[in-house]
């Protein structure tokens, strides 16, 4: 598909009809599962090298571990100390890439302080890595490391302990939408070509001899099922990816283990700070990141052996981040202040260590069979290398010649033209009737994209206004996300294409009805539908705030897994367990 910005294809019901019929009709040169940021990224380098691509997602886009990150596309300052160089240097090349060229829209300069404890040795040390860091790639686009005394420290972050430091270093990393950034990268690679569905589970594979030649899928939201075939399938799903490869019945070559994160979200004025903060704890580092008119603080490290679907964050992951925060904070945080609670899983290559914290961050692909490739572990930050190493695997078992990748000079669908339109944003604002800032916010979220968002209020200015309880968005913003985005249910939207979800303390709840209400036009939603919608999205959010009360994985676990699920088709995975051929 050739198209100018202006002709993104929309991720709406249409597209989701049209693409169950040629998941059915068209032989693939290649089939994608999973629709987080690595799945998303393999699917758009193989639709950008011309080859006949389909992405297939069980539940949504990045509704896993790649919407509920750190919020970073970083370098990974700390992996210094493990000596993993060559990881530090691939990710800072990427996170250049993506904040000047790829996705700028999307991904913002930060300003970090780096507070010093310890007299004498602790500057030089801390100083020593950074300026390594610089000259990997840290500061080619941002401002080299500065050196401030406790005076000065206290005067860029008030809101810390006096006796809590002795200096400080400044440093730069990026901030990042996590899950707008995923749904981007799959909307692009929809945008060259690729086949990408959501609510699309892969139930089995197909196999021709002793190779596999496609998969077998369920659409989770009405039971259908279609056999989609493909020279090639690459397993991209994460934390899954030991399930599919049982699936499969075919023995894989690494295997995952899960590592929980939690982060918290409070408002912006309980931390007095203009930078952001990263904390030394004694398994690893806290972050304490501006997001908007509130702080995202985290993370935890542990090990999870239950429900990947939805971690649990317990009392304890909360108190533990409390309790860190709080030892350098001025004015202490507490429970009340809490606004928002998240929960991920990172994919991490086992094997290596018996510690989360110490497992490799490192990316792993491999040809499993034949037909079958599979990628796991890595860093958000290099997912589009993921992508690349995954295809120029997968190519050994297509039988065309396949170009080479060329995803580092593609930017995300909304970058295009981003820098002239931030210079334009007093005359949008105008033209719109919107304020500078809401112009500047939506740039921020939809790049160049700006003026198909806005056109779905053409003729009903009202979806101009703010929705009612979350007033930070517009309620053209949720049309759109129905319209154009690929979301189907209300936590697709209130969660993901929104982060409504951590930003407000009713998590959502209290904007539920008006947001379905925006959306069931579009969607096909009956009165009896949006109600059942809504039910869902607040038993949700109920049993997560009962989880985030107990005090251990096990308790919070069987509390979140009652909460019922928004896609009613959805299956359990195959156990891990199951017999498989060598």
């Amino acid at each position: 598909m050739l198209s100018n910005q202006s002709e993104v294809p929309s991720l709406g019901p249409i597209q989701r009809e049209q693409a169950w019929d040629q998941l059915q009709k068209n032989e693939f040169d290649m089939v994608v599962i999973g629709g987080g940021v690595v799945g998303a990224g393999t699917a758009l380098d193989a639709a950008t090298r011309g080859l006949k691509v389909a992405l297939v997602e069980a539940r949504d886009y990045a509704s896993g571990t790649s919407s509920r990150s750190s919020k970073m596309f970083h370098g990974g300052l700390r992996y210094l100390e493990q000596f993993e160089f060559g990881l530090v240097r691939e990710a800072l090349h990427e996170r250049e890439l993506s904040l000047t060229r790829l996705a700028p829209h999307l991904v913002k300069p930060l300003r970090f302080l780096f507070p010093i404890t310890h007299h004498l040795w602790e500057r030089p040390y801390i100083a020593a890595g950074i300026f390594l860091y610089d000259r990997m790639g840290g500061a080619k686009s941002v401002p080299a490391q500065k050196h401030y005394t406790r005076a000065g420290a206290l005067r860029l972050a008030p809101g810390l302990k006096r006796d809590s430091l002795v200096g400080g270093i400044q440093y730069y990393d990026t901030v990042v939408d996590d899950a707008r950034h995923t749904m981007t990268v799959a909307r692009t690679a929809a945008h060259y070509g690729a086949v990408v569905r959501t609510s699309t589970q892969v139930v089995g594979f197909l196999r021709e001899a002793d190779r596999v030649s496609g998969v077998r899928v369920r659409d989770v939201e009405d039971g259908r099922t279609a056999e989609v075939r493909a020279q090639v399938v690459v397993n991209a799903t994460g934390v899954w990816t030991d399930e599919i490869q049982a699936l499969s019945r075919v023995r894989g070559r690494f295997r995952v283990r899960s590592s929980k994160g939690v982060h918290i979200v409070v408002p912006r004025d309980r931390i007095v700070s203009d930078a952001a903060i990263i904390l030394r704890t004694e398994k690893s580092v806290l972050f304490v990141i501006p997001w908007g008119s509130h702080w995202i603080i985290g993370t935890t490290d542990t090990d999870w052996n239950l429900d990947l679907g939805h971690p649990a964050a317990t009392k304890a992951d909360i108190d533990y981040i409390l309790g860190h925060v709080n030892t350098v904070l001025v004015t202490p945080l507490t429970h009340e202040d809490i606004e928002g609670v998240y929960a991920g899983l990172r994919p991490l290559l086992a094997g290596e260590s018996d510690e989360t914290s110490k497992l490799s961050r490192e990316h792993a692909v491999a040809r499993v069979a034949p037909g079958l490739v599979a990628i796991a572990g890595g860093k958000y930050t290099t997912y589009r290398v993921m992508g690349q190493d995954a295809v120029d695997l997968a190519v050994d078992d297509i039988a065309t010649r396949v170009a080479s990748s060329v995803t580092e000079r593609v930017p995300l669908v909304g970058a295009d033209g981003y820098f002239a339109l931030v210079n334009q944003t007093v005359s949008l604002g105008e033209q719109y009737g919107l304020h500078s800032y809401r112009i500047r916010h939506l740039l921020d979220r939809y790049g160049s994209l700006i003026g198909d968002v806005l056109s779905f209020a053409d003729g009903t200015p009202e979806l101009l206004a703010p929705i009612t309880d979350a007033p930070s968005y517009l309620q053209v913003e949720a049309v759109y996300a129905a319209a154009a985005e690929g979301a189907l249910h209300l936590d697709d939207i209130l969660a993901r294409r929104t982060r409504i979800a951590i930003e407000y303390a009713h998590r959502g709840v209290n904007c539920a009805e008006q947001v379905a209400a925006l959306v069931a036009p579009i969607l096909g939603w009956d009165a009896a539908t949006a109600d059942r919608e809504v039910a869902n999205y607040c038993a949700r959010v109920a049993a997560e705030i009962e989880s985030q009360q107990q005090p251990d994985d096990e308790a919070a676990d069987a509390l979140r897994a009652a909460a019922p699920e928004s896609r009613p088709e959805l299956l359990e995975p195959v156990p891990v367990s199951t017999p498989v051929q060598t």
